[in-house]
């Protein structure tokens, strides 16, 4: 018999949560298993709060951090993870597109196997728009050939990770954490588990555009140095533009054919050409000095608000 700790992280999720925790709450109570529902509410304008302090009140097994503000799905998952007791975790979105009735079957695979993390790889995607789901192939594989480390497709934060892994991931001080990247990179037995994912029982995504490209920004900055070499090659094409052209124009003028040098048309192109290279390779230089100038802060990652049903011992707020 374990103890399995669920990880969900809450943004504004007062029309899925009462079905939420209910599904939870069966799933979980029909296993042989102790079990705790750590909900995370990260700062919800809505009542979230109201309804996950209710649902504590009500039920032992669910426990609640409430942080000050909103901070962000990456970290809220963290503070879960950082409280949580159980000796095995599983992180969960509460929107039930990931259905809790496959974790079960997880755990299954995580015993038969007797690996460290099984994560949740998604064969087929109900409620997506093609735009969505192409993005993100897209964006998994510029991922993998940009990094050093190999990171499997198709998956989320949606997995399950053993007490090992757990107290591995408490030693990362880094405060801009991209966890499915960072599981990968920690390494362990890692095993996939194929499901389909369901179309959002209720409500709105709260992950905005600009959400998701700071998400993916975090993946690739955070696990590769080769934008920065991209960015060097940038400036050696440049280069070697700019002097073939200027060869083109030498020869040219040592012909005694017309040439458009005296126009501006051409100067403009090179100078445009030559000052989007210089900017695009400043602004990747600025993303790695943004995350330096955010991690040398070292401010924490979140604040805890409250705190429901846990063990006053455990009372980790950073």
């Amino acid at each position: 018999m374990m103890k399995v700790s669920v990880i969900i992280p809450c943004y504004n999720e007062e029309e899925v949560l009462p079905l939420s925790h209910k599904r939870f709450s069966q799933v979980m109570g029909s296993t042989a298993h102790d079990y705790e529902l750590i909900f995370v509410n990260d700062g919800s304008k809505d009542h979230t709060e109201e309804l996950l302090l209710g649902f504590a009140n009500d039920d032992p097994h669910t426990k609640v951090i409430s942080f000050s503000r909103n901070f962000g799905h990456q970290n809220a998952v963290s503070a879960g993870l950082h409280n949580c007791t159980g000796d095995i975790a599983v992180i969960i979105d509460v929107d039930l597109q990931d259905p809790p009735e496959v974790i079960p079957q997880m755990i299954d695979t995580y015993l038969k196997e007797g690996c460290n993390v099984v994560y949740a790889v998604r064969n087929k995607r109900e409620g997506e728009t093609f735009m969505k789901k192409f993005t993100a192939k897209i964006y998994y594989r510029m991922l993998n050939s940009l990094s050093d480390y190999t990171f499997p497709v198709d998956t989320g934060d949606f997995r399950l990770i053993d007490r090992k892994v757990l107290n591995a991931f408490k030693q990362f001080p880094e405060k801009h954490k991209y966890l499915r990247g960072l599981f990968s990179w920690m390494g362990f037995k890692q095993t996939p588990f194929y499901y389909t994912r369901n179309e959002r029982a209720a409500g709105r995504t709260k992950y905005s555009i600009r959400k998701m490209f700071s998400l993916a920004s975090a993946g690739i900055f955070g696990f590769s140095k080769k934008p920065l070499k991209l960015a060097i090659s940038l400036g050696t094409l440049s280069i070697f533009i700019a002097l073939a052209f200027a060869i083109w124009v030498f020869i040219m003028y040592l012909s005694g054919k017309e040439s458009i040098v005296p126009g501006w048309s051409s100067t403009i192109i090179t100078i445009v050409f030559l000052g989007g290279v210089q900017l695009f390779t400043i602004g990747i230089l600025g993303e790695y000095i943004g995350n330096i100038f955010d991690e040398t802060k070292n401010r924490p990652e979140y604040i805890i608000d409250k705190k429901i049903n846990f063990d006053p011992h455990n009372n980790q707020t950073i």
